[in-house]
């Protein structure tokens, strides 16, 4: 009896998956994950001597993703490229994404504005920026947000050397260069497809290596969660947590109301399901206050939904440049505040004055450390109205806030993609359905319209350049996966798909 390669793929994805189904609890790293977090809440308040020297731990963590993300987005970004039959596509998609971003961020920035200007936290504080102390870190970042112009991320997208991007971590910069080198492979024809090739195969190597940074996730989230606690103490939550609670609830309801509506009336999904799908790289972002760790598991997980990896490769890199809701609903809410605080009387002309300038400063300082208060500086200096100085009033609760910025802008990112796929035709809607709903297991394939479809298209490709083809979960990427689904640490699947 003759077995072809697609059914002898199939019954080995349908034995993996079955091996992960099998997994014990504590074996899965969103579990691991979320412990580690509670052990790192609980030294730190208990015992914040012992766990302020944690910091390191959580830092190699996240200086060991922050490595890989250049190298991610770049040959995703070339792959999502050169699988696109006609260039005008790529485009167009990438037309239609920063649409959705702009828009997307406008009505988050309208969102903190609103709530600060219902409940107005800061009057009452009169607060004077002349007496604020602005050394230390805040100060730097100060001096450099006084020293940014709104143009600047347009200069600035254009690197002076090729490998300062990777080296620096500039994931503008990044894409801007897989851009113009993916559409230079697409542009020479047969001569590019070797190097697509390769491109593939290294792309696959790229993420073993995440697999194997990915398994000390726990221990990061571990040492970043202890630090913050010890080094800032529970105490800091109460001085201000009228503004912490506001941000919060703000940033719940944006989510379930703003994204969710747009999930359910246009994508038909439900915001509750995505949101049950990412948890384990919710947990992750919540543990290390970023959402550069997650962001391979998201576009991993989004591909195994049934999200064309075209769009994916193309849009969610872009997005964790171009798409920041949290750090949209962050950065109108604080300028208010420190408005209110400061006694700065805010005419309505003028709030829509500072969003019109903090569209274009939000992008200025993407991917830079530091990013939320030089951007916030950027915007106070550039209107000229609030006080730079007054950022002091919120820079010691800053690291409670990071965590709900990352964790919307993860959230946005991921319904942004689900809605350009929408917009482009390229999701498989009834795969999404059977994900979210749980009844779509780790080894079954996509709609057999969309199997088809890329039969005719991908596979002769894959299958010459001589690819393997990992299943959603393969126990040899990942052995802490969410049954075989919720790793961030799987590699994206090659050009082959199920």
């Amino acid at each position: 009896m003759t077995h072809t390669p697609g059914s002898e793929r199939g019954s080995e994805r349908a034995e993996q998956a079955a091996r992960i189904s099998a997994k014990p609890w504590y074996r899965q790293l969103y579990v691991q994950v979320l412990v580690a977090i509670v052990i790192g809440i609980v030294l730190g308040w208990r015992w914040p001597d012992l766990a302020t020297p944690m910091e390191p731990i959580g830092t190699t963590f996240i200086t060991a993703m922050k490595m890989l993300i250049g190298p991610i987005v770049f040959l995703t970004i070339i792959g999502g490229i050169a699988g696109v039959a006609d260039l005008r596509k790529v485009g167009l998609t990438g037309v239609k994404a920063l649409t959705y971003f702009q828009v997307g961020t406008i009505v988050a920035m309208v969102t903190g504005l609103v709530a600060i200007n219902i409940f107005r936290l800061g009057d009452g504080v009169h607060a004077d920026p002349s007496a604020l102390d602005t050394s230390g870190d805040a100060g730097d970042y100060i001096e450099k947000g006084q020293h940014q112009h709104w143009w600047e991320f347009l200069t600035h997208i254009v690197p002076d050397s090729f490998f300062g991007p990777f080296v620096d971590g500039d994931i503008l910069q990044v894409i801007f260069l897989a851009v113009i080198f993916g559409v230079a492979l697409k542009s020479v024809g047969k001569a590019g497809e070797p190097v697509i090739a390769g491109v593939n195969r290294l792309t696959e190597v790229v993420f073993k290596v995440l697999s194997f940074v990915m398994k000390a996730a726990p221990l990061g989230a571990f040492g970043a969660m202890a630090y913050a606690i010890g080094k800032f103490g529970l105490s800091t939550l109460t001085s201000l947590g009228s503004l912490i609670l506001l941000f919060y609830v703000t940033s719940a309801l944006f989510v379930v109301v703003v994204l969710g509506g747009v999930l359910a009336a246009y994508v038909k999904l439900n915001i509750f399901q995505l949101l049950r799908y990412f948890k384990e790289e919710l947990l992750l972002i919540l543990g290390t206050s970023t959402a550069e760790p997650a962001l391979p598991g998201l576009m991993r997980k989004l591909q195994h939904m049934g999200v064309e990896r075209s769009t994916v490769g193309l849009v969610v890199p872009t997005g964790y440049s171009f798409n920041l809701d949290g750090a949209a609903i962050y950065l109108s809410l604080a300028t208010l505040y420190i408005a209110q605080a400061t006694d700065t009387p805010l005419t309505v002309t003028q709030q829509l004055g500072l969003l019109a300038v903090m569209l274009l400063t939000s992008k200025g300082a993407a991917g830079v450390a530091g990013g939320g208060f030089i951007a916030l500086t950027a915007t106070l200096s550039t209107v000229g109205t609030v006080p730079a100085a007054g950022i002091m009033l919120v820079f010691g609760i800053d690291k409670f806030m990071s965590e709900c910025r990352a964790l919307v802008n993860f959230s946005g990112n991921a319904v942004a993609t689900l809605f350009v796929a929408r917009w482009e035709n390229t999701l498989d809607l009834a795969r999404a359905r059977a994900v979210l709903s749980g009844k779509a297991r780790d080894g079954d394939a996509p709609s057999a319209a969309r199997a088809e479809e890329d039969s005719r298209t991908d596979a002769p490709a894959a299958v010459e350049a001589g690819h393997k083809v990992p299943a959603p979960g393969d126990p040899e990427d990942d052995d802490t996966g969410d049954e075989g689904a919720g790793s961030a640490a799987a590699p994206v699947p090659a050009e082959v798909k199920p």
